[in-house]
């Protein structure tokens, strides 16, 4: 089993509103001006009242808050802001000077309550600002607040991806464990919260060696959250569903074939929505928490009947692997659900150097550098000389702008893009394509064979099409190559003819680079530096890495004064002052917003 040292302490829990500015611009402009408000909706946890919270704050208003204890008792509520008796009509007037009112958790309010909401909005001189879950009951007056067109609905989408990693990264923690907690709560962030604190108060959290950052390798820890979410699963279920559910649970996926799985039994959860059933025919659980959770509440006899051992999972383990090499064979990199290498790693236990390289490719191909370069050093851990191992962990740390690599992108991360090109060999489809994404596409002209996406997109960079580069970074981003897709969005930036759609392209470019995970790549840092010449780009890349003029003098075979004007004739383009803002300006295009 993997083991790690485990530090005095853990770290502390930030929380800070991070993300949704789209939602938090939309959701401030309709509280402001002589618009009515807004009704924001959304399933229990995605951050609704939070984002209420935050478009609020400056503004003078009053809050009442619906409570599950109270809908029985008359404008319970509007208690703190009523006398005791009142009737409805007096309680608009009361109420009238209000210039604003946060109504939180509306599905909750009492029958007065929710008429009194009502009818502030038919007055329309109280701007409203609503929070109500989707999935439960709402009182009819709530609900005609948006069916009735009173108010503008905003459905809260869940958290994205970044913007969950920028929350967990303030917390040290390292990729792998990033991706298990976005993945079991799926954008939840009261589950989110939930887990992260119970695993800080268990010092569940080992600092990994190397400076790796914090990771959780173990069970889920069964919280208040974890089980309110469990026993709305196990409430739906007769004993032969759950029965079949903990199966799944502690060695998904099953074949359907499988002696015990009752078709009946497997219908009825699938009409209930608990499991899925992929085109293979293996059975599933429908959501990442549940196979966690349920084996975390166990019995130990029932865990001791189901649990697989690693030498139990090898053949699932193999088959998995298999699955993701047939796509990277098809050049399809869409997440798919890898339950079985999964559970390998939250166990803590070796994850075997031949599948952790195939996850690593898998994870850097999608654009999640510093996931794959996670997964490589899982590799290297259980097998220290795995050579698929070493080279991914190379390859995510030179396309992150490591330049002390070696091969083509630690060329291309130095600058040397000659000599990165000149290191490309081989025929294989994906090697012949980094000259494409280093801007060379004919150094493998004729090469790139058939219409697949990558001879596409050596075609329209070729030609200098704009718009074919636009469509090509579109099909590569429905495959899941996002890095490509936000290069291929990159260098249609320059070759546009229509302005507007330059800059469209360089916000497509700049949205999917966000995704990246600190991706760094010649094609992503002409979005910044896309003004300065070849040679004046390779001196700022040297420079931002830390290299002093006489160092890229050196590397370069010019002399110093040489590069100092190059330096000065890319500070004026660039507007900064000297090499302390270059760092800044070739991060800008991977940059997270603050």
């Amino acid at each position: 089993m993997t083991t790690h040292d485990q530090d005095a302490k853990t770290p502390e829990l930030p929380w800070p509103f991070t993300g949704r500015e789209d939602e938090l611009d939309l959701v401030r402009r309709a509280l402001s001006g002589g618009r009515p408000g807004v009704v924001v909706t959304g399933p229990p946890g995605r951050g609704k009242t939070r984002l209420i919270t935050e478009a609020a704050r400056g503004l003078d208003c009053a809050r009442v808050t619906g409570t599950p204890g109270t809908r029985g008792l008359r404008f319970a509520a509007f208690a703190h802001l009523l006398p005791d008796t009142v009737s409805l009509h007096r309680a608009v007037r009361l109420l009238s000077g209000v210039r604003l009112l946060v109504v939180d958790d509306a599905h909750l309010l009492d029958e007065a309550s929710a008429a009194l909401v009502h009818q502030l909005a038919v007055q329309g001189g109280t701007r409203l600002a609503v929070t109500a879950t989707d999935g439960v009951p709402v009182p009819g007056a709530v609900s005609r607040l948006w069916t009735g067109e009173l108010l503008p609905r905003l459905p809260l989408p869940p958290l994205p991806r970044e913007d969950t990693d920028r929350l967990l990264a303030t917390a040290g923690l390292e990729a792998l464990t990033m991706s298990r907690l976005h993945r079991l709560c799926q954008g939840d962030l009261r589950l989110l919260r939930d887990l992260l604190g119970a695993l800080r108060g268990s010092r569940a959290l080992i600092r990994l060696p190397g400076g790796g950052g914090w990771a959780w390798r173990g069970p889920v820890p069964v919280t208040a959250t974890v089980r309110e979410r469990l026993a709305d699963v196990l409430d739906r279920s007769d004993a032969d569903e759950r029965e079949t559910l903990y199966r799944l649970a502690f060695a998904e996926p099953l074949p359907l074939a499988l002696h015990g799985l009752g078709p009946d039994v497997l219908e009825r959860l699938e009409r209930d929505g608990l499991i899925a059933v992929d085109g293979h025919g293996s059975v599933r659980l429908a959501h990442p928490l549940h196979g966690p959770a349920l084996r975390a509440t166990a019995g130990p006899l029932q865990a001791r009947r189901l649990a697989r051992t690693p030498d139990r999972c090898e053949p699932a383990l193999a088959v998995e692997r298999a699955a993701l090499e047939r796509r990277l064979e098809r050049h399809d990199v869409r997440a798919v659900p890898t339950p079985v290498g999964d559970w390998l790693l939250s166990e803590g236990l070796p994850v075997p150097g031949g599948y952790a390289a195939v996850r690593a490719r898998y994870a850097r191909l999608r654009g999640e550098l510093r996931e794959a370069a996670a997964w490589a050093r899982e590799g290297l851990r259980a097998a220290p000389e795995d050579t698929g191992c070493r080279v991914e962990l190379d390859l995510a740390a030179c396309q992150s702008g490591d330049i002390t690599g070696s091969g083509v992108w630690a060329a291309a991360a130095g600058g040397d893009l000659d000599g990165a090109l000149e290191r490309i060999a081989g025929d294989e489809a994906l090697a012949l394509y980094d000259a494409v994404r280093l801007g060379a596409p004919e150094r493998v002209a004729g090469r790139l064979t058939g219409d697949g996406v990558f001879a596409r997109h050596a075609d329209a960079l070729a030609r200098g099409d704009g718009p074919a580069l636009d469509r090509t970074a579109e099909a590569l981003a429905e495959r899941g190559f996002l890095l490509f897709a936000a290069e291929a969005h990159a260098q249609a930036v320059p070759v546009h003819r229509d302005p507007r759609a330059a800059r469209l392209s360089r916000t497509r470019a700049l949205a999917l680079a966000h995704r990246c995970q600190g991706a760094r790549t010649p094609a992503l840092a002409g979005l910044v530096l896309g003004e300065l010449t070849a040679r004046q780009r390779q001196i700022v890349a040297l420079a931002a890495s830390g290299m002093s003029n006489r160092q890229i003098a050196a590397r370069l075979t010019l002399s110093v004064r040489t590069v100092g004007n190059h330096l000065y004739g890319a500070y004026a383009r660039l507007g900064a002052g000297d090499r302390t803002a270059l760092p800044w300006l070739t991060d800008a295009a991977t940059a997270e917003p603050a």
